[in-house]
C-alpha cells in the first residue's frame, strides 16, 4: 500500500509559478513511477506528468512540455512538479498517483488533490 498526499495549490496569476509536493509513504514508495494528473471542472481527469521509479525517466504532456518540471526525492519520499509560465487553462485540481510502470493506464494508489487556480 502507498498513501499520496499532495500540497502546495494554490492561487497565482497568469504568468507566475508554483510548486506541487507529493508526500508517498510505505514501505516500497521509492520502488513506484509516481505521476501527476490534473481534472479541471467538467473535463476528464488527464495526465501531466510521470517520472519513473529511479528518476532516470520522465513523460510529460505536449500541454505542459517547457513549462512544468517534475522530479523526486527517494531518500525523502517526495515527488514534485514545478509549474511556470502558468495559464487559466491550467487550473485544476491536481492528482499524485503511483503505479509500477511510468506509462501505465490504469494508476494504481492517488492523492485526494490539491486546487490550482491561475487567475488571468
Amino acid at each position: 500500500q502507498v498513501q499520496l498526499v499532495e500540497s502546495g495549490g494554490g492561487l497565482v496569476q497568469a504568468g507566475g509559478s508554483l510548486r506541487l509536493s507529493c508526500a508517498a509513504s510505505g514501505r516500497t514508495a521509492s520502488s513506484y513511477a509516481m505521476g501527476w494528473f490534473r481534472q479541471a471542472p467538467g473535463k476528464d481527469r488527464e495526465f501531466v506528468t510521470s517520472i519513473s521509479s529511479s528518476g532516470r525517466s520522465t513523460v510529460y504532456a505536449d500541454s505542459v512540455k517547457g513549462r512544468f518540471t517534475i522530479s523526486r526525492d527517494n531518500a525523502k519520499n517526495m515527488v514534485y512538479m514545478q509549474m511556470n509560465s502558468l495559464n487559466p487553462e491550467d487550473t485544476a485540481i491536481y492528482y499524485c498517483a503511483a503505479d509500477l510502470s511510468i506509462l501505465s493506464k490504469s494508476w494504481d494508489y492517488w492523492g485526494q488533490g490539491t486546487q490550482v487556480t491561475v487567475s488571468s
